[in-house]
């Protein structure tokens, strides 16, 4: 069987991506949190003591799509060009959506997982004082894609 992080030799390599062209890539995930209802209406009325929950969630999930080659091996460095990051409250959890845009050689899937990932973190350590109940479910990525046509969108 051909593994792509290992070499002839059984030795770890990153995918050598150098021969693809650059073209228009996106990707989406989603996750979701479940909590007790009393912490999901704290997080809407905004009383939640350390914060804005959401927003914080927010800017954690886009900071963390951008440090993806720094957290999984590896994982190839990309500029990304937009990360958007979408909050849906439901009576019994909060579904993190993100949609990661760039112009590479390479799939942005695993900044888009990244996101989600510590979007949900961070909503589970800004209200773990007060429920001690919350769990992670659903993480998956939801789309990707890439120009097919040849012709390059960047």
């Amino acid at each position: 069987m051909d593994f792509t992080h290992m070499n002839q030799k059984g030795q770890i390599q990153q995918v050598n991506v150098g021969a693809k062209p650059v073209v228009h890539r996106t990707a989406k995930a989603q996750g979701k949190i479940f909590m007790a209802p009393h912490t999901l209406q704290k997080i809407g009325s905004n009383d939640i003591q350390k914060g804005n929950v959401l927003e914080t969630a927010r800017l954690s999930a886009i900071m963390a799509s951008k440090k993806t080659s720094d957290l999984i091996p590896l994982c190839h460095t990309l500029l990304l060009d937009h990360v958007g990051v979408e909050f849906k409250m439901h009576a019994d959890h909060i579904e993190v959506e993100t949609s990661v845009e760039t112009c590479a050689k390479t799939g942005v899937e695993m900044e888009a997982l990244t996101a989600v990932m510590v979007g949900l973190l961070t909503i589970y350590d800004m209200c773990k004082a007060i429920d001690a109940t919350m769990r992670f479910e659903g993480i998956r990525l939801l789309q990707k894609t890439k120009d097919r046509k040849g012709k390059s969108l960047c």
